[in-house]
């Protein structure tokens, strides 16, 4: 029987912050906010912040954010505030100072403590979101940055607009054998495996999704399904809901649909750690909850990390 206990201390999905969001709509307060020496600053570009040498966040105070773009309040912590910057596309990168560099949560994300995690999932997710989506469906009019980068309203017929998140299941099915499924994907070099997922699709439940998309991708019918947990993925902008599944008696073979999908395979666990100790099998990064899938079947941490580039 799978292990049916939530996932925890998710890569990104931690910092239990403090959103401030009934200060959103002070305007007041959001002026005297950049006003003050003591708000920490989070400087984003093309989806990156700069991080210090031993892997925590670089903020500035607002009188070194001299830049044009979006701000978003973040965060209040013990009567500071956390506001993102997000500096305008068009700004050519500069060099960060102190020892400092430019990263993306791909690269960080696991190393930032937990404070900062949620800061940056939350600054790339709003920085994804503002660069596309700057018109208003309704008329076409360039809409504007309100409720403290939050929303969006159109000075045209004054509707609102709202991030969006687009759920999608992730899923790791097992065997009576306790072998778990994995799949390589048509762009991925051999070796790479990872679990499989699929976006929900309107008027589709996340459980309906994840039979249709196992069906799909590799022909496979399942009779149990566990939720574990979620995390958030802003590239752009999706929200992974991770599953354990088994495979039902009289299931068809396992075979991939071709197209997305060019090859699945059944591990024991024994393959899985030979496999990423020699580089021969290469999962998904810590950063990733198809990591946290895997090693929640295998029963620990496994040796390697690749980056997907």
């Amino acid at each position: 029987m799978p292990d049916t206990r939530l996932l925890r201390s998710l890569t990104l999905a931690r910092g239990d912050l403090d959103r401030a969001a009934e200060r959103r709509d002070d305007l007041e307060w959001l002026d005297s906010v950049w006003q003050d020496p003591a708000t920490r600053v989070l400087l984003v570009h093309h989806g990156r912040a700069l991080v210090t040498g031993d892997a925590a966040l670089a903020f500035v105070p607002p009188a070194d954010a001299a830049y044009d773009g979006v701000r978003v309040l973040l965060a209040v912590e013990d009567g500071r505030a956390f506001v993102a910057l997000l500096v305008d596309a068009t700004v050519e990168p500069w060099e960060g100072a102190d020892g400092t560099r430019w990263e993306g949560l791909r690269e960080v994300g696991a190393a930032l403590g937990d404070r900062d995690a949620g800061l940056l999932v939350m600054a790339v997710a709003l920085a994804n979101w503002h660069a596309t989506h700057p018109r208003c469906p309704r008329c076409g009019v360039v809409t504007v940055p309100a409720q403290a980068g939050w929303s969006r309203t159109c000075p045209a017929d004054s509707s609102q607009h709202f991030p969006r998140s687009d759920p999608a299941v992730i899923v790791l099915v097992s065997d009576d054998a306790d072998r778990a499924l994995l799949g390589r994907r048509a762009e991925w070099p051999e070796g790479w495996y990872s679990t499989l997922a699929g976006f929900v699709e309107a008027g589709e439940s996340a459980e309906m999704t994840v039979l249709r998309e196992l069906a799909e991708e590799s022909g496979i019918v399942v009779d149990r399904l566990d939720y574990l947990g979620s995390q958030p993925w802003p590239f752009p902008s999706s929200l992974m809901l991770g599953y354990r599944a088994r495979l039902a008696a009289g299931s068809p073979e396992a075979r991939p649909d071709g197209v997305e999908i060019t090859e699945v395979r059944w591990f024991t666990r024994e393959e899985m750690r030979a496999g990423c100790e020699s580089g021969a099998v290469r999962i998904p990064p810590r950063v990733s909850i198809a990591r946290r899938l895997v090693e929640h079947w295998y029963g620990a941490e496994l040796p390697g990390s690749w980056p997907r580039s």
